[in-house]
């Protein structure tokens, strides 16, 4: 299958890579161009996980992994294309995309926050009534880091990505093509089911605001080891119960992949996105003591500003209170000095708060 990545993050490489030894035919995108250049001199990319050090080769031509500058010649050349960037890239990159679109196209965004409302409507303001299938997960597929220009550490991969897609209405071709690349995808009902799953506004919110004394203190510091503490654990689970009622609320059925599990020893209880003992191999790596920047990590611009703001505006709407959200939301807003709902991606800012329940299952369902 011909398949396109856009970006050039940390789970953008570990896709292509992956995509790559799965045999597909892969191109992959980013903006800088210098960062091209140097990475098709060296003409590799390396990458560690469970199954040892191994290369795929890079470059612009006659290689597993073709770099492409060209968004429009990136998107044309795929079935499926892939953007696993976070979350703050999405209303530039659909607006540079949109027009780019093509009939049959399956696009993956893992997470999104709903950002696959925000490409399609970029697409219809563009003029492009293409049918594209935009689907979204609860996670990146891949705990992964980047170290260097061209190497990669990947600790764990999802074997179960809940996905929904918009419009819901194009989710049995979308299934079809996303399965060839991702067999751990589960379809759910919808796009917004799909957004509602998004690990990252749950557990990292707490993580960062109650962690803030050590992160702004120490050079570096991981919060998902000794910064994960029962208080805090206490915290996350409440906040993702409030997620889970807001799915309730809205007719989601489970399961709703409660982030508790993602705590379970190898064995233990339900098995969550990353499977069990997923925690443990993430700590055990090592690669997530780093210095946070509670202004500009995507923690907080992305999981907190986006996420959280995107989770009390959906319970607004449902009518579900959601005080554990809001009051990191605030606490968050007051340390970055910021009114983080107001920045944030909301249903009221998506032109999405005064549908009613029916208008906005025709929307999920048919599209903008």
């Amino acid at each position: 299958m011909k398949i396109t990545v856009l970006g050039g993050g940390h789970g953008c490489y570990a896709a292509a890579v992956e995509m790559a030894e799965k045999g597909h035919e892969v191109l992959l995108w980013r903006r800088d161009q210098a960062a091209f250049d140097e990475l098709n001199q060296i003409g590799s990319m390396n990458i560690k996980d469970y199954r040892g050090t191994r290369s795929v080769s890079v470059g612009f031509q006659n290689s597993q992994i073709i770099l492409n500058a060209d968004l429009q010649q990136a998107i044309a050349h795929a079935e499926l294309v892939i953007i696993p960037l976070p979350a703050t890239t999405h209303d530039d990159l659909a607006k540079q995309a949109a027009a780019y679109f093509q009939d049959g196209q399956v696009v993956f965004l893992p997470p999104a926050t709903f950002g696959s409302f925000i490409f399609a409507k970029a697409m219809r303001d563009s003029g492009n009534t293409a049918k594209v299938a935009f689907g979204e997960t609860g996670t990146l597929p891949y705990l992964v880091r980047k170290h260097g220009v061209n190497n990669i550490v990947v600790s764990g991969y999802a074997t179960r990505l809940p996905t929904g897609v918009f419009p819901s209405s194009l989710s049995e071709h979308a299934f079809t093509v996303l399965k060839q690349a991702y067999p751990s995808v589960e379809p759910i009902e919808d796009s917004l089911s799909g957004a509602l799953m998004n690990a990252g506004p749950v557990i990292h919110p707490p993580l960062i605001l109650m962690n803030a004394g050590p992160l702004e203190h120490f050079d570096a510091w991981d919060i998902h080891n000794e910064g994960t503490q029962p208080a805090i654990r206490s915290v996350t689970n409440r906040l993702d119960a409030e997620r889970i009622r807001v799915r309730e609320a809205l007719g989601y059925a489970a399961p709703h992949f409660p982030l508790a599990d993602h705590y379970n020893k190898e064995g233990e209880g339900d098995e969550w996105m990353y499977g069990r003992g997923a925690h443990g191999k993430l700590t055990d790596s090592g690669d997530w003591r780093e210095d946070i920047d509670l202004q500009k990590h995507r923690y907080m611009l992305e999981d907190t500003r986006l996420g959280l703001s995107f989770i009390v505006s959906v319970g607004r709407y449902a009518g579900v209170p959601t005080p554990v959200a809001e009051g990191l939301l605030n606490i968050a807003s007051a340390v970055t000095g910021k009114d983080l709902y107001e920045d944030g991606r909301t249903l009221e800012k998506l032109g999405l708060a005064t549908k009613s329940k029916d208008e906005f299952q025709r929307i999920l369902r048919d599209g903008v």
